[in-house]
């Protein structure tokens, strides 16, 4: 098995026990978690509310106006869903989790018409 039917296999997977949720939310939500990665001194675990910011920051940069339009085509529509990805992402091996993560971290961390529209780093807050 290659490494590519290896990970169709797993979102695959994902997408049947949470058919709500996209294949690209869950890649997307991995490429926010390298994002903040990135920008960290020192490997380390990230946080829910780290997580969330990251989501954000590279929506906001990779589908400007249209980065809330996005998220929720695949199925996200407020920071808990990010959690439930990341906490299917879990279960599924693909990401590892400390004792003291839990689903809330992910509770309302920002609302997203506020980060996505009203708040748009282009517009000035108007």
């Amino acid at each position: 098995m290659t490494e590519v039917q290896f990970a169709d296999e797993i979102l695959n997977r994902l997408r049947e026990r949470n058919p709500r949720f996209q294949g690209k939310a869950y890649l997307f939500v991995l490429s926010a978690l390298h994002h903040v990665m990135e920008g960290l001194d020192s490997p380390r675990h990230i946080s829910g509310e780290e997580l969330a910011e990251g989501v954000r920051d590279l929506a906001i940069r990779e589908f400007g106006p249209m980065a809330r339009t996005v998220l929720e085509y695949w199925g996200i529509h407020c920071t808990r869903d990010l959690g439930e990805i990341v906490f299917a992402l879990v279960e599924a091996g693909v990401l590892i989790r400390e004792d003291d993560d839990h689903l809330d971290d992910f509770r309302d961390l920002f609302d997203f018409e506020e980060a996505f529209e009203r708040d748009y780093p282009w517009n000035g807050g108007r």
